[in-house]
């Protein structure tokens, strides 16, 4: 004879079944299932484990049992990644990491990437709320701008998705967690290093539509003030994906250009929103004849690869943390039903020669 526990979850399948799959709708509670079918509460609690482990329901810590929109033989264990760039240097770790933990625990991912434009994240957020997935770990696009995708995202929500974000997330979605990097701290830590070396002036290139971009400035340029420096405007200079899309194709970039004659002025130093603009920054500088670090230093974000294949190494903070790790345990406390955190994760500085 079946355990109880199992002939309950199939009673439960059924209904599910019955519902067309739905999403979001709420489930008796244990007390009321224990009452119903006249059972324990350890055999109720059981039979719900059942289900959740197979997809098919969500429980939430303090409100109640819901369903996932999965019917039963249909039910993948599969967690969507969402990111701006295929290609982006410090992707693969985060994927690889994030695979790691989830497959650990059953988990597929499916990866989907948006070229950092709103409208691509449109058409797939849609697909995901006609294609149900488990959880959605997600890298917003022009995280420093309002989204226009706010309306999906709340979908997704009422629909009992669970969702963390990674490197920022949008204000208009309150507190979705946030596995991000201490951007702020970054940039402070940059602008004291380059002033605890003689640097007086001091020149920025940031990313304008990424959330990450105006805090590592913030920071740099809090540091600067608190240094007793002159912030002169005209020093730093914004780029955006439609720039860096640009600088990838070209072996020469009006940004950079238009940065080394019109911004760097009497600059001695150089913070850069990451490795990747620091490395062409170097190649343009040493074309035009300045030395690195001797005439302008650069510093830099990430501690990727290129900071260590350019044409002087560069300087830069690295990742202290594994992001892709602790932004895929945060999903599997949603998915445990228990309550996820932001975190801020701290940079480590390694010092080469670019400054």
């Amino acid at each position: 004879m079946a355990m109880k526990y199992r002939v309950l979850a199939d009673r439960l399948r059924e209904d599910l079944i019955r519902g067309s799959g739905q999403r979001g709708c709420k489930l008796p509670t244990e007390l009321e299932l224990t009452q119903q079918y006249q059972l324990s509460r350890q055999t109720v609690r059981h039979a719900l484990q059942l289900l959740e482990e197979e997809g098919l329901i969500q429980r939430r810590q303090g409100s109640g049992s819901y369903t996932t929109g999965l019917l039963p033989g249909t039910a993948p264990r599969q967690i969507a990644v969402v990111t701006s760039f295929l290609d982006d240097y410090i992707f693969p770790g985060i994927l690889h990491d994030t695979s790691e933990v989830f497959s650990r625990q059953g988990y597929s991912t499916a990866v989907y990437a948006t070229e950092n434009q709103v409208s691509a994240e449109r058409e797939i957020l849609l697909r995901l709320l006609e294609e149900p997935v488990s959880g959605l770990l997600v890298e917003g696009s022009k995280t420093a701008l309002p989204t226009p995708n706010a309306d999906l995202y709340q979908r997704l929500r009422q629909a009992g998705t669970p969702m963390v974000f990674l490197h920022g997330a949008y204000s208009e979605l309150g507190r979705t967690p946030c596995v991000a990097d201490d951007n702020y701290g970054g940039g402070y830590r940059l602008g004291r290093y380059l002033t605890d070396r003689g640097h007086r002036e001091i020149a920025g290139i940031f990313k304008s539509d990424d959330i990450q971009g105006p805090q590592r400035y913030h920071g740099a340029v809090s540091a600067m003030r608190d240094g007793g420096l002159t912030i002169r405007d005209s020093r730093f200079a914004w780029y955006d994906t439609e720039d860096r899309r640009r600088l990838m194709e070209e072996r020469g970039s009006r940004l950079l250009e238009d940065f080394l004659q019109k911004r760097l002025e009497r600059a001695t130093a150089v913070i850069c929103y990451n490795d990747e603009i620091a490395f062409h920054l170097i190649r343009a500088l040493l074309a035009s004849g300045r030395k690195v670090p001797e005439e302008v230093a650069v510093v830099s974000f990430d501690n990727s690869y290129l900071s260590q294949i350019s044409p002087v190494p560069i300087t830069s903070l690295s990742h202290r943390s594994h992001m892709g790790q602790e932004a895929a345990e945060q999903m599997l406390r949603l998915l445990r039903g228990e309550p996820a955190h932001s975190k801020n994760l701290e940079w480590e500085l390694v010092v080469r020669n670019s400054g």
